[in-house]
């Protein structure tokens, strides 16, 4: 696998879990519960851009 796609993928995983972490603190934080097709959704936008973002960055940074 090419070393880009790798990190881009990795980078991918590392922004998932953080937002989801950010996302459950403030859900205990605020008693407000978000459905689960937005959370998914959302989830899966946060995953797509930072992949896109890391892979282009490299690009740009190289």
């Amino acid at each position: 696998m090419n070393p880009r796609v790798k990190a881009s993928l990795l980078w991918g995983v590392v922004g998932v879990l953080a937002f989801l972490v950010l996302l459950q603190g403030y859900e205990l934080y605020s008693g407000y519960r978000y459905a689960i097709g937005l959370k998914v959704g959302t989830t899966l936008l946060v995953a797509v851009g930072t992949m896109l973002l890391t892979y282009v960055a490299d690009g740009v940074l190289d």
